[in-house]
């Protein structure tokens, strides 16, 4: 058995609970993920499956061991999973069973890439106030003082400055799985999860 799944964010929308609240969930496609190579411990080093996830233009064909050959041509994205059951049954071109991973309500953590936001000021990037807006204030959106002065004219490592922002690697801990569609593969969780729509995101069960 793997310890997670791979999937692609859809986006966000919402559904009515048992209790017939509303509840603002992320629908996480996890169809056409395929196992296209096992490792071994003894081999790799490591216990882990390698998943590939098939273009959309081969969809609606079968799956065949012919395209292992040229994986770049029928698949879109490679990533891997850890398998925890060392006598694991997975087999080369089984497909991803949600099913057997995940289930309602169960809670999971959710790691994806953030949003690219390009080089940004110190104000979204940080959330800093700026300086007074008063008459005459010429300071604005500024990064102000930098206390190089405390630390023998240099800038301390680490010092909140403006930079690019976003695209990095975000974990979301705790997500409860309030649905999971079989026949469409597609798994409802609880709030909201990193990255626009069609970020590759991989779900594990929380600790």
């Amino acid at each position: 058995m793997v310890n997670g799944l791979w999937g692609k964010k859809i986006g966000m929308t919402q559904i009515f609970s048992d209790e017939q609240k509303v509840v603002p969930v992320t629908a996480i496609d996890v169809s056409h993920w395929f196992v296209t190579q096992i490792k071994t411990l003894e081999k790799d080093g490591y216990a882990a499956a390698k998943m590939g996830h098939l273009k959309k233009k081969y969809t609606g064909e079968v799956f065949s061991h012919d395209w292992l050959k040229q994986p770049n041509k029928y698949f879109s994205a490679f990533k891997e999973v850890r398998i925890q059951d060392a006598a694991s049954d997975l087999t080369v071109g089984q497909p991803a069973d949600v099913a057997a991973i995940l289930n309602k309500g169960d809670n999971v953590d959710v790691f994806g890439i953030t949003k690219g936001a390009g080089f940004q000021g110190v104000v979204k990037r940080h959330g800093f106030s700026g300086g007074r807006a008063s008459h005459g204030s010429t300071f604005g959106r500024f990064t102000g003082s930098l206390s190089f002065m405390r630390s023998r004219g240099r800038v301390i490592k680490g010092k909140k400055m403006p930079g690019h922002m976003g695209v990095d690697q975000q974990v979301m801990k705790n997500l409860e799985i309030v649905r999971i569609e079989p026949d469409a593969h597609v798994v409802l969780v609880k709030g909201s999860v990193p990255g626009k729509s069609g970020t590759l995101l991989f779900m594990r069960k929380s600790r």
